[in-house]
């Protein structure tokens, strides 16, 4: 059964064994489902319980994981802000080099920051360049998680964006995901993210999930997807 924890305090991951990795991946989202407008306004959806959440997050996983789409959306500074802790090494999905250069992440000095590119692209000035094989969908989440973990960098955040969210919950690389969901209708927008098409309910993921209440309103699924994944090959 799920559970519902009032109440909720700075969350704690899973202890992981020597060598082991866990990916937690986080998406804040309307009631119904969106994460920004037509136009794509998305600050603030969530209010700032959901912010302190995001950012103790951030303090206990070594890399924070995002796409080249959304460092040109929203130049994040995926630092550590609202509540102790490091800062964890910033990664940027960006096959083809086309990170903007005055992007405040690769000049302030926060955090290291590691760009993950296609083999024989330059990354951003600023930043480490990690190359990787690149198919037609993109970097696989295996091999980037494989990269970054032979790097010593084992608890890893998907922070966004939705695509990027999609494709490794669809590889299966997501061990825990937390969708945070502010009590406001849009009524249109940008969906929270699309994963690969089910022809039936017997194909839903159906994760065990922790409910905790913010008391400004917002909701938090903690979401086990690796006990899910066991489960379903059991």
């Amino acid at each position: 059964m799920n559970q519902v924890v009032p109440d909720f305090g700075p969350p704690e991951l899973p202890v992981t064994g020597e060598g082991e990795t866990f990916v937690v991946a986080q998406l804040g989202q309307s009631l119904d489902g969106r994460i920004a407008t037509v136009t794509g306004a998305s600050k603030y959806i969530n209010g700032r319980r959901a912010l302190d959440h995001l950012h103790a997050l951030r303090a206990q996983v070594d890399a924070v994981l995002v796409g080249v789409g959304t460092v040109e959306a929203d130049d994040p500074q995926l630092t550590v802000r609202r509540c102790a802790g490091d800062s964890p090494v910033r990664v940027v999905l960006d096959p083809s080099g086309r990170a903007p250069c005055g992007a405040r992440m690769f000049a302030d000095g926060a955090a290291p920051v590691l760009a993950v590119v296609r083999e024989g692209v330059a990354g951003p000035a600023g930043a480490e360049t990690l190359e990787l094989p690149c198919g037609p969908n993109g970097f696989a989440p295996a091999d980037i998680v494989a990269a970054l973990a032979a790097r010593g960098l084992r608890r890893i955040l998907v922070e966004g964006g939705a695509e990027t969210l999609a494709r490794f919950i669809d590889a299966g690389a997501v061990d825990m995901l937390h969708v945070l969901v502010a009590p406001m209708i849009l009524g249109s927008g940008k969906p929270g993210f699309r994963l690969a098409p089910i022809e039936t309910l017997d194909e839903a993921m159906r994760p065990r999930a922790r409910v905790h209440l913010f008391d400004d309103g917002d909701v938090l699924f903690a979401c086990d997807l690796r006990a899910a994944r066991a489960a379903s090959a059991a």
